[in-house]
């Protein structure tokens, strides 16, 4: 599709967006979202008729890149039979997406509740912990997100928890992997899953094993950071739950559904959790789905016991028409596999040769289409490019490095003082290497502010 340049009618949406949108994570007068008049496969435009490559997908979402036909034909075909039900009721679309999700799922996950995202996976997940162990807390990592909902944002690790937590919600934090910024002071790989296996156990000591329901990871941290635990941390994890009685649960909405260059990133690890979310790239974000699978365990304690909880679209028809036109289209397509490729084949060794480069690149970390960039002022000190939290001024270089992106046509991923690169799963290997160049680019602007 070619954008065609329309200023009126870009004016008109930007006029009523001010007006009326109230938007998320946002000083309202203080933005200035852009007017988006289209999208198809890795990019979109806006009513200028300027065009950008998504190293965004979204936020992570857009898996298999945006109006994928097949997947736009499902929803249309959907809407036409049954467009809403209710969620008592089996209905054929939602029937058959759950029975594909379990089938890719690690283990006896075989039991899908529908929500609408991510957020509401994660707290229903750690509902059905809770319940099933009759035990208040839950343990979740520093560097993590698992969502905005009252639970999910008392779970989640960074700056956007501060505001809302309410410091009763039953959540104890502690230290994950993470070598490049060890808390544990170690000096390779081994050493940090040793010492925070250690940490987590400690942690769990001193709560008091009786009192812990769960502990919840992100199996690769999204938002974070996109750190790869190291070999053996969440197998190691998993033994610590068997040994306590505590309830394992990967948050997998990031980082599922071909992200890593499998359909899940517990694939990787050999790693079955008891209760894994998803959402995001379940059907690529083209309608709101999200959910939780479930092992039989646990499915086993609702089994004449009522779950206190539901959601008025669980399994909504459009959202599961949508999931299974994206799984098949998935399979069909070998977008999985491709996500594998182009990470290790192009991806991964361009990111690498642009840290060799520049200065501002502290460290490259990733695999599949999940990959970030550690941007820094000082290598041999590692001080961020901004400091923890930045915002204004003290934001101001990696502010200058988005707008140069931006400028070359590249939409890229910017937390803190991190770049992603995290564009769909079936982006082609052209479409990289010009993102790559226009990264490149922009890199170069990063490093005018290093010492």
């Amino acid at each position: 599709m070619t954008p065609q340049p329309n200023p009126q009618v870009g004016a008109a949406v930007k006029a009523a967006d001010r007006a009326h949108v109230f938007h998320s994570w946002s000083a309202q007068e203080l933005i200035d979202p852009l007017a988006v008049a289209g999208a198809e496969g890795s990019y979109f435009w806006d009513y200028e008729g300027k065009r950008y490559l998504d190293f965004t997908s979204g936020l992570v979402f857009t898996n298999i890149g945006y109006q994928h036909p097949k997947v736009v034909a499902a929803i249309q075909e959907q809407a036409a039979t049954l467009s809403t039900f209710a969620p008592a009721f089996a209905v054929e679309a939602r029937s058959e997406a759950a029975r594909l999700i379990a089938e890719r799922t690690p283990g006896d996950l075989d039991k899908i509740f529908f929500t609408n995202g991510g957020a509401e996976a994660v707290e229903n997940a750690t509902r059905m912990a809770r319940l099933h162990t009759g035990r208040p807390k839950v343990l979740s990592a520093y560097r993590s997100y698992h969502g905005a909902t009252s639970t999910a944002i008392n779970l989640t690790g960074d700056p956007r928890r501060w505001p809302s937590d309410s410091a009763a919600a039953g959540v104890v934090h502690f230290w994950a992997p993470f070598l490049y910024r060890s808390p544990f002071y170690s000096d390779n790989e081994q050493q940090e899953c040793e010492r925070a296996l250690q940490h987590l156990e400690d942690t769990i000591t001193f709560e008091g094993p009786a009192t812990v329901a769960a502990v919840i990871l992100e199996t690769v941290p999204g938002t974070a950071g996109i750190m790869t635990p190291p070999a053996g941390y969440l197998a190691g994890v998993r033994e610590i739950c068997d040994r306590y009685g505590i309830v394992f649960v990967l948050d997998e909405v990031m980082a599922g559904f071909g992200r890593t260059g499998k359909w899940f990133a517990a694939d990787h690890f050999g790693v079955t959790p008891d209760l894994m979310t998803f959402a995001k790239g379940v059907n690529s974000g083209y309608v709101p789905l999200g959910g939780v699978a479930i092992s039989g365990a646990i499915a086993e304690t609702f089994a004449r016991r009522p779950y206190p909880g539901g959601l008025t679209y669980s399994g909504h028809p459009l959202a599961c028409a949508a999931a299974v036109a994206t799984i098949n289209v998935m399979e069909e397509e070998g977008i999985v596999d491709q996500a594998a490729a182009i990470g290790e084949n192009v991806l991964g060794p361009a990111l690498r040769e642009l840290a060799e480069r520049h200065p501002s690149v502290g460290e490259v970390r990733g695999t599949g289409v999940f990959w970030a960039l550690e941007l820094v002022k000082n290598r041999e000190t590692r001080e961020p490019l901004v400091p923890y939290n930045a915002a204004g001024e003290a934001n101001a270089p990696m502010a200058a490095f988005g707008a140069a992106a931006k400028a070359r046509g590249l939409w890229p991923f910017i937390n803190m003082n991190r770049t992603h690169v995290v564009p769909p799963c079936n982006i082609s290997e052209a479409e990289a290497k010009e993102g790559l160049a226009a990264l490149d680019e922009a890199l170069s602007v990063a490093d005018e502010h290093t010492a």
